[in-house]
């Protein structure tokens, strides 16, 4: 009999009932290409190997290796007792589809990458869960899923410029603004994102006459869970302003992606001054449906293909990324706790951040576990607060009275699948392949870098960044980053030198082009990092990222 349904259920559709299903007669079934015999997932219309549209569906044999994996103590999910482990496992006929699912049936002080596993189903409603269970001991030689690209050869993948002449070389950064951050402000979120506009505004010399451009990210309908104000209509509304040029949604260069796309609109002469705004109310969001005034989001069925397995978070993807970086290059939760500690030493500097304490090691290896590797501090600090950024024609810029932040170079190109468990296993998804097209266009390099703001939800989100630009070698971060020294205000390449989202708070990548703008204007105090001429902003990742070179004139 089946059981009742306490954990998120998948949908189910036609295109996707037959997987969900498929355990009643307990076999686990996926498309293959009746062309290239390629198994894949999740479904679709078309195979991603050679583009056919022959389709069947053919049962496999249950059997798979363990990817990577992350035990779970801190999110709750309906139908799951913590600690629960969430793994990316690689099917045994194909070891290109990977799927996201529980591990049974183990202890997972004992589970290993590499272990074999066999298919089992919870048969819950009318969903057959396809969970995972170990068959005999890990086999430390069992042959892994590699990525479809190694990660050192993304920059193969680069496509050329399209022209000679740069977009870039037509825009400049003109106005930096933040308003209050804090934990719990309970101010509305809107009165927030104005406060941050009317000090970009004034910073770069401007009125809000002179706006005729407006760029966030979500946008309108993306502000659930205090991730928003609701986007241009609801600060266009509020401030009258009437854009000739505007833009807001998620599916943009990561959550500072607004920036980028004002710099393309103004290149292109549909503005000349475009406000861009990031808001978050994680903070108040999270209090208040703590005292039951604001309703949570509803737990029912899902489109999703990893929440049914209580994989709810960033952090559960990230995690297991982690993991299968320690386990290929030797990485150590002591190598992200160097990064940790400096955004703190970094934060101790800086008058708005939140967590301004010092802290050791010990103080970063003792913090209470959220998903393996990660502890309490791996991880960026929900908070209220919104900053913005102003995005100008190069030629409008001579009569304001700050100096220009000049734009160098950006990266955007998407090289590997965005599904976050079927992309790149040892880095952050969506960064590799961005940092490799940001020096496409540019002749600068690494080492001309003077600061770096690195996009650091997570420890981990930051190591990556640190690779994939070229600051150490692919696998070297556990070296590189080994006593901080090298990432330091004094380093070879000073990161975060605001604090970072680690300790400053979580402004989603804005609060990056912030201290950048500020560092390269020589106004960020005793946090001021000497000479800097040139720095590198990144904004996100799993999402389609993007990253950005900044510089003076």
């Amino acid at each position: 009999m089946p059981t009742a349904s306490t954990r998120p259920l998948p949908s189910l559709t036609d295109d996707n009932a037959f997987y969900w299903t498929s355990g009643a007669d307990g076999r686990l079934r996926f498309q293959k290409c009746a062309d290239c015999a390629s198994y894949r997932h999740p479904p679709g219309p078309v195979c991603p190997w050679c583009r056919s549209r022959n389709a069947a569906i053919e049962a496999v044999s249950g059997q798979a290796v363990v990817c990577s994996f992350t035990v779970n103590h801190r999110f709750d999910c309906p139908g799951l007792v913590t600690p629960y482990v969430i793994a990316e496992v690689a099917l045994a006929e194909d070891r290109r589809i990977r799927l996201t699912t529980n591990i049974i049936d183990s202890d997972p002080e004992r589970l290993r990458i590499g272990q074999s596993v066999e298919v089992v189903f919870e048969h819950i409603e009318d969903v057959w869960l396809p969970l995972f269970r170990p068959v005999g001991q890990p086999d430390a030689t069992a042959e892994l899923p590699d990525d479809e690209i190694p990660p050192e050869r993304f920059a193969e993948y680069v496509r050329p410029m399209v022209r000679t002449t740069k977009f870039e070389d037509a825009v400049a950064l003109t106005g930096v603004g933040m308003s209050e951050i804090g934990r719990r402000l309970m101010v509305p979120p809107l009165a927030l994102t104005v406060q941050a506009c009317e000090a970009a505004v004034a910073d770069a010399g401007l009125t809000f006459a002179d706006i005729d451009g407006l760029a966030t990210y979500p946008g309108a309908g993306g502000e659930a869970g205090g991730f928003g104000e609701g986007g241009v209509n609801a600060l266009e509304a509020v401030l009258g302003i009437r854009p000739t040029w505007h833009n807001g949604g998620a599916e943009t260069f990561g959550p500072g992606g607004s920036v980028i796309s004002a710099m393309l609109a103004v290149a292109a002469g549909l503005a000349r001054h475009v406000l861009c705004f990031r808001t978050l109310w994680q903070s108040s969001h999270t209090e208040l449906v703590r005292q039951g005034r604001i309703a949570d989001a509803a737990t029912g069925r899902t489109a999703s293909w990893i929440v049914p397995y209580g994989a709810t978070s960033a952090a559960h993807t990230l995690a297991q990324g982690a993991q299968r970086h320690f386990h290929r290059y030797g990485t150590t939760r002591e190598t992200l706790g160097w990064i940790a500690l400096n955004q703190r030493a970094n934060a101790a500097l800086n008058p708005t951040a939140i967590y301004r304490t010092p802290m050791t090691m010990d103080d970063y290896l003792g913090a209470r576990p959220i998903t393996t590797p990660f502890g309490l501090y791996d991880c960026d600090v929900p908070c209220d607060g919104a900053v913005a950024v102003i995005v100008s024609a190069r030629d409008a810029v001579d009569d304001l009275p700050k100096r220009p932040v000049l734009v160098e170079a950006v990266g955007t190109q998407i090289i590997e699948r965005v599904l976050r468990d079927q992309s790149t296993l040892t880095h952050e998804p969506q960064v590799l392949g961005q940092a490799a097209h940001l020096w496409s266009r540019t002749t600068l390099r690494p080492g001309d870098v003077d600061v770096a703001q690195l996009y650091d939800g997570f420890t981990y989100n930051c190591l990556s960044w640190i690779e994939a630009l070229g600051f150490c070698g692919i696998g070297e971060a556990k070296d590189f980053l080994d006593g901080g020294t090298n990432i330091g205000r004094s380093g070879v390449v000073p990161i975060n030198t605001h604090g970072g989202q680690l300790s400053h708070g979580r402004t989603h990548g804005m609060g990056l082009f912030h201290e950048a703008v500020t560092q390269l204007r020589g106004e960020a105090g005793e946090r001021q990092v000497r000479n800097a001429h040139v720095a590198v902003v990144s904004a996100g990742g799993l999402t389609p990222s993007g990253v950005v070179l900044l510089r003076t004139e």
